[in-house]
């Protein structure tokens, strides 16, 4: 049982609403309520009901909250003594990661980590999703941090959302915009990541009814930028992949607004290092903490 979706059910329970649980956590609402959600698809239970007020238990919710508020405080002391029994002195990690994660938070994860654990080693893997899909798969990477969608056949902890946006040439009609219509990709060139396959940037496709004009495809997010920048078309990337990109382009929220949720897929819990699961936490706690996104 994934220990995550019970602090979200303990934390809403106790709380009256996924918005104070999200608080008391640091997650966000709407991740709150998926983790919640999977715990029921677990169970195969309804532990909560949904109002416009907030939550409440229901019968078996009630039930079930007093063993999982003691499943969440053994598990705390077994992690507490396998890590005097173990010890995280020395390991290595390999993570792998969208190289928009692995330039932006991942390098302040680690330096934190490593203040505490100097001699693990790490191996950063950047790639797109296909391909931390394989390194999770093959046992290559003890965990990957991307962006959510289905499927998702891995343990799966939400972290944090963040915008999808357009990003312009300086001298695109839309330049001055205060956002960018998603209806506009009629008028405009696109540029397409991950060889065309950006699941992400797919699904607002689909979900606008949108056939944009695909001229150019690339490998990542800096080659897009790139082009756009030189005028060749305009591209939707997340905020994140394009936050130290801001000159010669425009960057502008679409209208209706798009977001994508950041999390770290992993295989098992059970079957990590205790480096990987220190790790975790840490990441974990950097991630959930607003001042750090």
């Amino acid at each position: 049982m994934e220990s995550a979706r019970c602090k979200a059910f303990i934390e809403s329970y106790e709380r009256g609403s996924f918005k104070a649980a999200a608080e008391a956590m640091g997650y966000t609402p709407s991740a709150i309520s998926q983790l919640v959600a999977a715990l029921e698809k677990d169970l195969g239970l309804t532990l909560l009901v949904r109002s416009k007020k907030g939550v409440m238990p229901t019968a078996e919710g009630r039930k079930l909250a007093p063993i999982v508020r003691s499943y969440l405080a053994r598990e705390k002391e077994m992690y507490e003594l396998a890590s005097e029994l173990q010890g995280v002195s020395v390991g290595n990690l390999t993570i792998a990661a969208y190289p928009s994660v692995a330039t932006t938070w991942l390098p302040e994860i680690v330096r934190t980590f490593q203040k505490d654990y100097p001699n693990v080693q790490f191996s950063i893997m950047e790639g797109v999703r296909q391909e931390i899909f394989q390194h999770l798969d093959q046992h290559v990477a003890d965990m990957g941090f991307l962006a959510y969608a289905e499927p998702m056949d891995y343990e799966w902890i939400p972290l944090a959302d963040e915008q999808i946006i357009a990003v312009l040439p300086e001298g695109h009609p839309l330049a001055d915009a205060e956002s960018y219509p998603v209806s506009e990709y009629i008028n405009d060139n696109f540029i397409m990541t991950s060889w065309g396959q950006d699941l992400e940037i797919l699904n607002i496709f689909r979900k606008h009814n949108i056939y944009p004009n695909i001229k150019y495809t690339t490998y990542d997010t800096p080659a897009t930028l790139a082009m756009v920048r030189m005028g060749l078309g305009i591209s939707f990337v997340n905020e994140l992949s394009a936050q130290y990109w801001n000159d010669h382009l425009v960057k502008l929220p679409l209208d209706p607004p798009e977001k994508i949720t950041f999390g770290i897929a992993y295989t098992s819990a059970e079957h990590m290092t205790a480096a990987a699961r220190k790790f975790l936490d840490y990441a974990v706690r950097y991630l959930t903490q607003p001042e750090n996104r």
